[in-house]
């Protein structure tokens, strides 16, 4: 009698695999691809400039002391406006979530606000908050604000309701039905939609420092630009894609400890 064969595993399903070195690889890969092609004369320097000459204008704003300061201006208004608005926003999007008094208001206010560009609503906030520092993290928080109701709100109601049903057939008290169950079930969407609303602040942070502001990388870009300065205007982008490539890794890192159970 003829032994078969073990059959293989095939219930994995779909379980991709982060492999940082690959995307570090890529990464430089490109890089070197755009050094060579400026080496080779193929890209001209005054409308793109080599990595190389990035490099060299960022080493002498990092040595000159002006890099840190506009980017300290830049990551305290970020970190002020986002907290703002990511706070308010899981606020109203739980109560959106859990009681049917908030839904439909809730929902109907942030509707027929949402569509609106924030970025016009920027002269509104200088008017309202004046030329400092009020006007730019009101326009992160009130950016943040809308997109984070959506999606608490959205995190609260995908949580399987047979898990809240057999809660409450247990007796459990709605607090610890809220502890319990409906917050670890909402966290994972609800850090997944923090990686966007970030990058949603970086993008009205920039918008904001080039309306009115002395510092910050916004407004060093916008001068660099206004000045043909290439080599600085690339220099200030690089920052801020670095600055959204660490605020990505950090709620990485947060989703890994605190999503560990799954």
């Amino acid at each position: 009698m003829r032994m078969q064969g073990s059959v293989p595993f095939r219930g994995g399903g779909f379980a991709p695999r982060a492999v940082p070195a690959a995307g570090a690889a890529t990464l430089i890969g490109l890089i070197a691809v755009w050094q060579l092609a400026s080496w080779a004369g193929w890209l001209p320097t005054l409308f793109l400039p080599a990595p190389q000459a990035i490099t060299i204008a960022l080493y002498r704003l990092a040595v000159s002391g002006e890099l840190w300061t506009h980017l300290s201006a830049s990551l305290a208004r970020l970190a002020i406006g986002w907290s703002l608005g990511t706070v308010a926003g899981l606020a109203l999007g739980f109560a959106v979530g859990l009681f049917s008094v908030v839904r439909s208001p809730g929902m109907a206010v942030v509707s027929a606000l949402f569509p609106v560009p924030k970025i016009a609503l920027v002269p509104l906030f200088i008017i309202w908050f004046g030329i400092g520092e009020g006007s730019k993290i009101a326009t992160l928080a009130f950016g943040v604000f809308f997109p984070t109701v959506i999606n608490t709100a959205g995190a609260v109601d995908n949580v399987p309701r047979a898990l809240i049903r057999m809660a409450q057939g247990f007796n459990l008290s709605r607090l610890s039905i809220i502890r319990k169950i409906i917050l670890p079930g909402a966290l994972p969407a609800i850090l997944s939609g923090c990686r966007i609303t970030t990058s949603v602040a970086i993008i009205l942070l920039v918008a904001a420092e080039m309306i009115g502001a002395e510092h910050g990388i916004g407004a060093f870009v916008l001068a660099a630009g206004n000045l043909y300065d290439t080599d600085n205007l690339l220099a200030g982008i690089v920052v801020l894609s670095m600055l959204g490539l660490a605020v990505s890794w950090t709620i990485g890192r947060i989703e890994r400890a605190l999503l560990g159970w799954r």
